[in-house]
């Protein structure tokens, strides 16, 4: 892992915001590397829809790890993978899941509980830290939580509930959790504190700006599938208008900011 296992947890250490844009495969990490990224996180949706695929795990799970493994060769920054729920049912399945995922180069994963139960994200936890020390990976767990993203609760049962399910994780070994959809300042302010690991949240409409989340706390911000979202939405207006209009003019307005692409994939 050259180490980055130890640097990627070094970035969550501080004094700066971790903010991760999500990419979906080798380009796009090199893309985000190349404009300053301190660590390339996937965004499992993007990544889903780059292979024509809807997100939930539908995309195969050696796709994942393909994508993984060439996104690692491209770049020199760590590497976390968003794996959903692991892909994997009961816990006993994520051992090989997770020697799979560190195999190709991770040395952090998000998984979420969705509308699982509390205790099988737990022992999934666990065993996903012990698989990843055996191959000599000090993986870093990102542990989401749907409360908010999947409205399981709401006001003051939602960040109870949020709080509850953190401790837990928390215990079973998690490095951070991930509480998306959370962007209420007060709640944060509030939340942060008390969860005893640092905070990641999602890019999402009415969420304080990144400068106002370092002063409240806020370890790590991503922007999941958007940045997925937005170019796929650019290649669908840029290839409509090119279909209704045959001009090369479409493909130059406006001028694109990437004139050296090819020297961008040389990685070096």
């Amino acid at each position: 892992m050259s180490g980055n296992d130890k640097l990627f947890r070094a970035l969550h250490a501080g004094p700066e915001l971790l903010i991760l844009p999500n990419a979906w495969d080798a380009g796009s990490a090199r893309v985000i590397e190349s404009a300053g990224a301190k660590a390339i996180a996937t965004s499992s949706a993007a990544v889903a829809w780059a292979h024509g695929y809807p997100d939930g795990e539908f995309l195969p799970f050696d796709t994942v790890i393909a994508v993984l493994r060439e996104i690692a060769r491209a770049v020199r920054v760590p590497v976390t993978a968003d794996i959903e729920g692991g892909y994997a049912e009961s816990a006993g399945e994520i051992d090989e899941r997770i020697a799979q995922v560190v195999g190709a180069g991770a040395v952090g994963v998000n998984i979420e509980d969705g509308t699982g139960t509390p205790d099988l994200l737990c022992a999934k936890i666990e065993r996903a830290k012990s698989a990843a020390a055996r191959a000599g990976v000090d993986l870093w767990v990102n542990a989401r939580t749907d409360v908010y993203l999947r409205s399981l609760a709401r006001g003051e049962a939602a960040f109870v509930e949020t709080l509850h399910r953190a401790s837990h994780y928390r215990s079973a070994g998690a490095d951070s959790i991930f509480v998306p959809a959370l962007v209420d300042e007060r709640t944060i302010a509030r939340l942060v504190p008390e969860l005893g690991l640092p905070l990641n949240l999602l890019a999402w409409s009415g969420l304080p700006d990144a400068q106002h989340l370092r002063r409240l706390g806020v370890r790590r911000l991503s922007a999941g599938a958007g940045v997925g979202k937005i170019a796929l939405n650019r290649i669908y207006v840029l290839a409509r208008a090119f279909l209704e209009e045959g001009k090369a003019e479409v493909l130059n307005d406006p001028p694109p900011e990437l004139t050296n692409l090819n020297d961008m994939m040389r990685r070096g």
